[in-house]
């Protein structure tokens, strides 16, 4: 059964093969479990959204701004940054060079998420800047306009077209 002196045998994975036998039982126990103890039963309570203990009477007055979830990006990062950073305090004299040109690395590829959502203007906490202009949003751009360098085969004429040869 053995591979020889050094080699792994199957004997030796049994304990892993255990362990996962049993992690998947216990999930499905308490899936079982679950259902049979508290059976689902939906009420208008319990399908509304919760929002800490608060019923909306009106809807939001309007959308999160993309710059909330950009600011929730940054914290994400930074966060994982510090996790990965503690171990590598831990191990630093280990890894040598090989480390330090791995952690130079990350905290590039950190930094540079970082830029980028500064770009995008995630801790401009100001009005709202219009940057550039473009060209699809002119002034002169109007739906008439963009009827006519669309075209109008196979469609019937718009209705400001019937009003003018009137």
């Amino acid at each position: 059964m053995g591979s020889g002196q050094g080699g792994l045998t199957v004997g030796q994975y049994l304990p892993i093969l255990a362990l996962l036998v049993l992690a998947a039982l216990f999930a499905g126990i308490s899936f079982v479990a679950s259902r049979i103890l508290n059976p689902p039963r939906p009420t208008a309570a319990k399908v509304a959204p919760y929002e800490c203990g608060i019923v909306d009477q009106v809807d939001p007055p309007q959308r999160f701004p993309v710059r909330f979830f950009l600011i929730a990006m940054i914290f994400i990062v930074f966060d994982i940054e510090i996790i990965f950073f503690y171990p590598f305090t831990m191990v630093l004299d280990t890894l040598g060079a090989y480390g330090i040109i791995a952690i130079v690395i990350f905290s590039a590829a950190v930094f540079e998420s970082f830029l980028y959502l500064i770009s995008k203007g995630a801790l401009d906490w100001g009005p709202v800047k219009q940057l550039r202009r473009s060209e699809l949003t002119s002034p002169e751009r109007t739906a008439s306009t963009t009827v006519r360098r669309v075209g109008l085969e196979g469609r019937g004429a718009p209705a400001g077209d019937a009003v003018e040869a009137a």
